[in-house]
């Protein structure tokens, strides 16, 4: 099936015979038994749910993988997965990271024994120099959040040749619509399903994805262990939500290029970082390996006060965090995203008190640059 039709159609409910559209929301904790030593299938929603199982399904389908797990929110999903690693094991992270993602790193995995150092994953030098003989996985967003830095995910995996290294990829910003890394050689995906996959900014959500049946395995036990399994109710909103994600996603990247082509001609904007755009640098990679460049601009001003008046003055588009919604949002990275990250650090990554990011919602797209040009104004 084509991945129009998967995010419709790329999971079946085997729990009952209604014929009902759409899966049944089996909101319990707990199952009975049929007998002694007897199961239906599930014994307890930590474990599994039907709703959840669902969804797993699902994704796990759209990404090619042999198993999705669908943690209760992004951080949850990434805090898991590093259970996998023990103290002294080495991991190199792209330098550019959703700040969320850097503080686990810094304040929690640091504590818990694990060495992680920043590289730029899109420079496969760097990314060799940084490797040790104690480097157990790469961990890289592509993009990455807030820069727009792609990683050659195909490369790296050439790179790590027969090295026991895992290579984990965020594909968040494109969604397995626009990317599906497991193809182009990673071993794990992970996602924020409360992003472009549940579409609707009402719920939080996290996924694991690979395509091995032994490491499917090692996640199915941490995702029980841990216990941060996404609930039955948001499970049912994430399906509902990936039915349309097809659409919400052209529909979003058709007015992303539109906008980043306006702002690149606009007075008070010194540069727009878009990975659809010509002057992009990591252009001819996207391509490579992505059927699309997704709905994610970060934009710099001319100064800070400007920035800070597009964020006083918009009307339309709303002055939030997150992103992957209906609706476009804009973000101050610098006391948003990446208020934990040092200050030194974030202006070495060009996140300054002149950068914006928009999350390109779907709106039509002329609201939408009528609303940017009066907020610049």
């Amino acid at each position: 099936m084509k991945p129009e039709t998967l995010c419709i159609h790329g999971a079946t409910d085997r729990t009952h015979t209604t014929g009902a559209v759409c899966p049944p929301i089996y909101q319990t904790a707990t199952f009975a038994h049929p007998g002694v030593n007897q199961s239906t299938g599930y014994d307890y929603t930590r474990s599994q749910n039907p709703t959840r199982e669902h969804l797993e399904q699902l994704l796990a389908r759209l990404e090619g993988g042999v198993d999705a797990l669908a943690f209760s929110s992004g951080m949850a999903a990434i805090a898991a997965l590093m259970e996998l690693f023990s103290p002294g094991d080495h991991i190199i992270a792209s330098d550019d990271l959703y700040g969320g993602a850097i503080r686990l790193f810094d304040k929690i995995s640091t504590k818990n024994g694990l060495r992680v150092r920043y590289a730029d994953t899109s420079d496969l030098a760097a990314v060799e120099e940084a490797i040790t003989d104690r480097t157990r996985a790469i961990y890289v967003e592509t993009p990455s959040n807030p820069m727009m830095h792609v990683s050659d995910i195909g490369a790296l995996r050439a790179r790590i040749g027969g090295r026991d290294i895992l290579l984990i990829a965020d594909n968040t910003f494109l969604t397995p619509y626009y990317c599906r890394p497991l193809e182009l050689g990673a071993d794990i995906v992970t996602h924020s399903g409360t992003k472009y996959l549940g579409g609707h900014n009402d719920t939080l959500a996290g996924f694991l994805v690979t395509a091995d049946a032994a490491m499917a395995e090692r996640l199915r036990f941490l995702h029980k262990t841990t216990g941060a399994c996404l609930s039955p109710f948001d499970s049912f909103l994430l399906t509902r939500g990936i039915k349309t994600l097809a659409i919400r996603m052209e529909r979003a990247q058709h007015n992303a290029v539109l906008i980043a082509n306006r702002l690149l001609s606009h007075p008070k904007v010194t540069a727009v970082h878009y990975v659809g755009l010509d002057s992009h640098p990591s252009l001819a990679v996207s391509k490579k390996q992505t059927s699309g460049f997704g709905a994610m601009i970060s934009f710099e001003t001319d100064s800070p006060e400007t920035a800070r008046g597009v964020l006083e003055r918009v009307r339309l588009i709303l002055y939030a965090e997150s992103l992957g919604g209906a609706e476009t949002l804009i973000t101050y990275p610098l006391l948003q995203t990446h208020a934990d990250v040092p200050e030194d650090r974030r202006v070495a990554r060009g996140i300054t008190d002149r950068l914006l990011r928009l999350s390109v919602g779907i709106e039509h797209v002329d609201d939408l640059i009528a609303d940017l040009e009066q907020a610049l104004a």
